[in-house]
């Protein structure tokens, strides 16, 4: 029943996913969601922001922020990171996901996605056909709009958790 919103992974942070390991595996793109997925929610790019972007940069992926935000929060975000970017999304509409994938110039099987909700990034991804890694929110202030949503991705994972355990149990 929830199974479309499950994400193809969840971890703890953007910062521990292995990029490196995913470069070998084939994937040359990487989409981000900004707000909670990098930093917290209205924040400029921080530190290990910045060090992500030269890393990713560095193993060889093109990079495209993606944001429902308006463009002026893209921005600010993005001074210090200089990277593709798409405001105003609508998230989980495709057709920004495809927009960004054209921009970088990968394919659904080399892209990646990464955001911290799953009724807006995730879906989204798994519309259009992208990997996608759901992190948990770096920070609890959030819009009102958002905090109501979390309630139910805490059902949602909940059934996410609950299948993964029972895969792992039958050894897949």
């Amino acid at each position: 029943m929830f199974d479309r919103f499950f994400p193809d992974e969840y971890v703890a942070s953007t910062y521990v996913i292995p990029f490196e390991k995913l470069y070998e595996e084939g994937y040359r793109g990487v989409i981000f969601d900004i707000d909670n997925t990098l930093v917290p929610h209205g924040a400029p790019a921080d530190e290990r922001a910045r060090k992500l972007f030269g890393r990713l940069e560095k193993i060889g992926f093109a990079s495209c922020l993606i944001s429902n935000n308006q463009e002026a929060r893209v921005k600010m975000f993005n001074k210090d990171i200089q990277t593709n970017y798409i405001y105003n999304a609508h998230k989980p509409s495709t057709k920004n996901y495809i927009r960004a994938m054209e921009i970088m110039g990968t394919t659904r099987e080399t892209t990646l996605f990464v955001g911290d909700q799953l009724f807006t990034d995730v879906w989204g991804a798994k519309r259009a056909g992208i990997h996608n890694i759901l992190v948990r929110p770096i920070h609890p202030k959030e819009e009102i709009q958002i905090v109501l949503k979390r309630y139910l991705e805490k059902v949602v994972l909940h059934f996410y958790t609950k299948k993964k355990k029972k895969r792992q149990k039958a050894g897949r």
